[in-house]
């Protein structure tokens, strides 16, 4: 027996998509052994009877009776208002935990009117994109948090604030990374207005150490190198080399970015003539680390819970999203987008993170704005099934990565959301699928597979 859950949590947006896939599993196959765990009730797998409840998250709208074909336009419709300024149905993300639709009810109708409305009203002016209340919101919130935090910590130290600083930059550290996700490849998420531009392209460098990144190498190593080699062998992030489900190789492969990025992503930039891009990489990079040294060497304690603390976790995050986002990687053809790289519909992922879980999505196209990567899955899917690309709920990536490590396939494969062929399968052939999938390469194969015009 299957089940698709379809948590009271998830965005608006990720519970239409995930009814959607649910209708086409029971469209595509009615016989189908498969139960819907909608907001903790089981039903039948006809998805008609998920009748929205009055959780987070949900589209508090009465779906109406598609004809066959027609319900993926009325979805689309439905996730193109929610991002259309213009639109009646328009909504703004203003906090990861809330979505706006639920907080007229929650709130007392005063703190509704006068703060909270004129705050989006002000807050829409100040993001680069209306619907980027949120990233607002973030930005007011570790610049009144993680920042006294660590100020106040060189001052006057003690170790139960340095540990509670650690735990507070632990819950703010994913959410930050992909708001920089979409700085870097938007070049920026503010206004470029007046002094809000200007703050927008100087926050990194106070905010980056705190979070632990070095100033400037997520835009290095993602956007000119990442992007550029797409996972393949010439990727320094690249999974193809390892066996995704080896904990030694885990063990590697992290080691490697922890010890030798500093060294690696500078020679790669020499290696492809991009000298410019050399220099620059390893002067932010070793600056941030001489900084890190000097404050270490003058107040060690704070500098050890503020700055470096953060930059280990971060990177053994950075490696564990990765491997996770890259675990699956179909032999017959590595260099497609949609067949290294997979669609996560989740909570972590989707509602804390900027639909991170989108990442075949974002590959395809590293400059959509995050609130369009469910409306562009749901608008390709049929290319998605076509493609044989992978879609997974209620699981992510570091789930996803510490489920490979244990060999519990079987999760792996309840946890899939099969598409196209991949809905007439049996559980077994899910798991045999999903193994064949992070199996390593050799080095013939990735010779035959990528060609000999990547530097093979």
């Amino acid at each position: 027996m299957a089940s698709i859950i379809v948590s009271p949590e998830l965005t608006p947006s990720d519970r239409l998509v995930l009814r959607n896939l649910a209708h086409n599993i029971r469209d595509t196959r009615p016989a189908l052994d498969t139960v819907i765990i909608d907001a903790g009730e089981s039903t039948e797998a006809d998805t008609s009877d998920l009748k929205p409840k009055d959780t987070n998250g949900d589209i508090k709208k009465k779906e109406p009776d598609w004809p066959a074909g027609h319900k993926d336009q009325g979805d689309v419709a439905i996730l193109k208002a929610l991002n259309q300024p213009k639109s009646q149905d328009f909504e703004p993300t203003v906090f990861s935990t809330w979505d706006l639709r639920d907080l007229k009810s929650r709130l007392p109708p005063a703190v509704y009117e006068h703060i909270l409305l004129p705050y989006i009203s002000w807050a829409k002016t100040v993001a680069r994109v209306e619907t980027d209340v949120v990233m607002v919101t973030h930005l007011i919130l570790y610049f009144t948090t993680s920042l006294p935090s660590a100020l106040w910590l060189f001052h006057h130290f003690t170790y139960l604030h340095g540990v509670l600083h650690v735990l507070l930059q632990a819950w703010s550290i994913g959410a930050y990374t992909l708001l920089r996700h979409q700085h870097i490849h938007q070049r920026g998420v503010l206004n470029k207005q007046s002094l809000t531009g200007v703050f927008d392209q100087l926050f990194p460098y106070v905010m980056d150490p705190l979070m632990g990144h070095t100033w400037n190498s997520y835009f290095y190593h993602h956007v000119k190198h990442h992007h550029v080699e797409g996972n393949g062998p010439n990727d320094l992030s690249s999974t193809v080399r390892y066996q995704r489900d080896d904990i030694w190789h885990f063990l590697m492969y992290v080691g490697r970015f922890y010890l030798l990025v500093w060294l690696d992503l500078p020679l790669y930039f020499i290696r492809t003539s991009r000298w410019s891009l050399a220099f620059r990489v390893a002067f932010w990079e070793l600056s941030n680390y001489a900084v890190i040294t000097f404050l270490l060497k003058y107040n060690f304690k704070p500098a050890l819970f503020t700055l470096l603390i953060p930059l280990l976790v971060m990177r053994l995050g950075l490696m564990v999203g990765n491997w996770g986002q890259h675990a699956f990687v179909d032999a017959d053809e590595p260099d497609s987008d949609y067949r290294s790289s997979i669609t996560l519909i989740d909570v972590p992922s989707n509602r804390y993170c900027y639909n991170d879980g989108y990442h075949t999505s974002h590959h395809l196209n590293p400059l959509r704005h995050w609130r369009e990567h469910p409306v562009h899955f749901l608008e390709s899917k049929e290319i998605y099934a076509r493609e044989h690309a992978l879609v997974f709920h209620d699981i992510d990536y570091l789930m996803i990565t510490v489920r490979l490590m244990m060999h519990d396939y079987e999760t792996l494969a309840r946890c899939l959301v099969p598409i196209g062929d991949q809905i007439h399968m049996t559980m077994e052939q899910r798991v045999a699928m999903l193994k064949r999938h992070t199996r390593r390469f050799s080095e013939e194969e990735i010779r035959d597979k990528f060609g000999l015009g990547k530097g093979q």
